[in-house]
């Protein structure tokens, strides 16, 4: 049977609409395309003072190293300055817009890249598909609400102006959630007068120089982390759930890294 085609001139089924997405990372960046891409206007609102969300770093770190008080100066960031993917780029690219090695004095064409490698890569994307002008940068959603008639009043404050209040169709939240420490609950712990810092607030190991660490936890970057201590520390001992039992004692291949179990309790004589 031939194949007919129908040219039709009715009105498409999407209606445009005008959507604030907030966050300027990888989600943000790519529901920003697929929205252009369905014909909808589109403002992306971000804080920090370039596009990447969790990929772009920062030295700085907040006024409370533990992450503990409420008005503590927030720092989005939570990577480290030796920070590479635990994936390969293959596995990390959108699905159109694969992640390749690009060659070049400032890129890193190595299949475990640096966190500049992929800060780029959303630099790229978003200039390929021209987002950039849609990006509100240094400007904070500080609040959103959604009114009677359906529409989402936005409220921003950019570091230039006072509140602005906006009226969307819709919003879309992708301001990720690694900027808020996990803490486990361990007795005695908060009253311990040593030096206590989340991972949130690690950057480079110089300031653990000739001293004895404990490191809490076990996943990916407490092992980036452990390692990157070590080179500088006197002693680093890790403590996990996940370290067996038959695994405790000094790590094979390093000389001052120790694994134990979890640690239970702080005592302070």
């Amino acid at each position: 049977m031939p194949i007919k085609f129908i040219m039709s001139t009715a009105t498409p089924l999407l209606t445009p609409r005008h959507v604030a997405v907030i966050g300027a990372g990888a989600g943000g960046l790519v529901a920003a395309r697929e929205l252009r891409r369905e014909g909808h206007q589109v403002v992306v609102f971000d804080r920090g003072d370039q596009l990447g969300g969790s990929w772009v770093y920062t030295a700085e770190v907040e006024s409370d190293p533990i992450g503990k008080d409420p008005k503590r100066r927030i720092v989005h960031s939570s990577l480290y300055n030796s920070l590479r993917t635990n994936l390969p780029r293959e596995s990390m690219g959108f699905r159109d817009y694969p992640f390749r090695r690009k060659e070049g004095k400032e890129r890193d064409s190595r299949r475990f890249p640096s966190h500049i490698e992929v800060l780029k890569y959303l630099q790229d994307f978003a200039a390929d598909f021209e987002i950039n002008d849609s990006v509100r940068l240094q400007t904070e959603v500080v609040y959103a609400g959604l009114d009677e008639g359906g529409k989402w009043t936005v409220r921003s404050r950019s570091i230039e102006n006072d509140c602005v209040d906006e009226i969307y169709d819709a919003v879309v939240v992708c301001n990720g959630h690694y900027f808020q420490p996990r803490l486990p609950h361990i007795t005695g712990i908060s009253s311990w007068p040593g030096k206590q810092m989340h991972s949130h607030n690690y950057r480079t190991p110089e300031p653990f120089q000739d001293q004895v660490v404990v490191l809490i936890g076990g996943a990916a970057s407490g092992v980036d982390i452990c390692r990157d201590v070590a080179t500088v520390a006197k002693e680093v001992h890790v403590a996990a759930r996940s370290v067996e039992e038959d695994k405790l004692g000094k790590l094979p291949g390093h000389d001052n890294i120790w694994l134990h179990s979890m640690v239970k309790l702080v005592i302070y004589d």
